[in-house]
Formats: structure tokens, C-alpha cells, sequence
């Protein structure tokens, strides 16, 4: 991402309110966490940050995470009654506050989703003007913000795995704007993520999918504009 901040960034998103970074880019996070996921959840808990912890009630956080893990817009007039809208559809949620996390950004949230025996763990930042970088995922680090379209990958660690998406990506003439690698251990299990600069087909993603060495692949449209 350039280092130059447009007007835009600054100002942020068309949005409900009342703060880009309290509201729009925690609705975000939680879009990413559902998009990563693949499914509505049964269940999520949710733990705010510092100045998160502190105010999450009163800006709305915790209205505007739910809204993300319901896939709405920073604009959904619903996020006012999203933690409303989840009851209905029968997601249990849980809100945590730790106010002294002193290694972690002010604005940052831990979203745990839970569906059956799937379970998807996502931390992420609020930076202001609507911007948000995910940090971790599942345990393993990354570092992508959600303006590109996005693949993230849960696979074995092998050797050859990077070279068999990069030339599938190759192949769909997709271009690789970031990536980045984690790994628990050597040969035990990985995190790739690919930030590209257009989609990928469904086909290529079944493809990838169908490899025994791939546990979970998700495709992210670009959320951010």
C-alpha cells in the first residue's frame, strides 16, 4: 500500500457511525473474519483492546463487529441492530474487555468464530479513516489490510507449495501484489497469504482446494475502496 494517505483516508468511509476506527474499520475486521470462515457462525467471542476495551459499548464496536460477521457495509443502516439480527439467526456471542494489553495498537479486536468443529481465530487493527490491518490468523502472523483481493491458504508445510500456487496464480494471469509465509514448525502445518490485484475464478480456487495438502483456502474481494 502507497504511503501517501489520500483525503479519503483520512476522512474515511461512507459509514454509520459515530468513528471510522471505532465503527467502519471494526465492521471491517469483522468481514474478514466471516469471509475467512466461509460460514455464518454458531458461535463468536470477541475481545476488544485498550482503547477498544474502554469504549467498544459507547462507539458501538461491539455493534459493529456483529454487523461484519453478518457481511454488511460500513453504511448498513442494520448495524444499529445487528447484535439483534445475530440473535434471530441464532449466533451466540461473547464480548470480552482487557484494558492492559500494552504489546498490542490501541484499537485492536480478537475475533473466535465457531462453527461445528470449524473454528477460525482472527486478530486485527483499526487504524483510523476506515483502514484495518489483520495481524494474525489462527495463531500464525500475517500482515494484509483488506484493499487487495486476498488468498489465504491452511496447508501442510512442504516443500513445493508455494511454487504450485504462485504458478496457478501465474497461470490465471493474477499478479501478486504481497505475501507473506508463517509456519509453526518445519514440515507441520503453514499459513500463506497472497494480497493479488484480481479475482481469482472459482474453478482455480476448487482446484487449489482439491490438493491433499491444502486444509482450508478462502478467496477475499477486496472489502476496502
Amino acid at each position: 500500500m502507497s504511503e501517501r494517505s489520500s483525503i479519503f483516508d483520512m476522512i474515511g468511509p461512507v459509514m454509520i457511525g459515530p468513528s471510522s476506527s471505532h465503527t467502519a474499520g471494526v465492521v471491517r475486521i469483522g468481514r474478514v473474519a466471516r469471509r475467512v470462515h466461509g460460514v455464518v457462525p454458531e458461535k463468536v467471542e470477541i475481545t476488544f483492546y485498550n482503547s477498544f476495551a474502554r469504549t467498544y459499548e459507547g462507539h458501538g464496536s461491539d455493534r459493529a463487529v456483529i454487523a461484519g460477521l453478518l457481511d454488511m457495509e460500513t453504511d448498513d443502516e442494520r448495524i444499529r441492530t445487528s447484535i439483534e439480527i445475530a440473535k434471530e439467526q441464532g449466533v451466540e456471542h461473547l464480548f470480552k474487555a482487557v484494558t492492559n494489553a500494552s504489546a498490542l495498537h490501541p484499537n485492536t479486536v480478537r475475533v473466535k468464530l465457531q462453527s461445528g468443529e470449524m473454528e477460525t481465530e482472527l486478530l486485527g487493527i483499526s487504524r483510523g479513516g476506515g483502514l484495518i490491518s489483520i495481524v494474525e490468523m489462527d495463531g500464525f502472523r500475517c500482515n494484509f489490510t483488506a484493499q487487495h483481493h486476498t488468498l489465504v491458504v491452511a496447508a501442510d508445510d512442504l516443500t513445493g507449495s508455494i511454487a504450485f500456487i504462485t504458478s496457478i496464480l501465474s497461470q490465471e494471469d493474477c499478479n501478486i501484489a504481497t505475501m507473506t509465509v508463517d509456519r509453526r514448525a518445519r514440515n507441520l502445518k503453514a499459513r500463506l497469504v497472497f494480497e493479488v490485484d484480481s479475482e481469482i475464478s472459482p474453478v482455480t480456487i476448487q482446484y487449489m482446494e482439491s490438493r491433499p495438502w491444502i486444509e482450508r483456502i478462502a478467496f477475499l474481494p477486496n472489502i476496502q475502496v
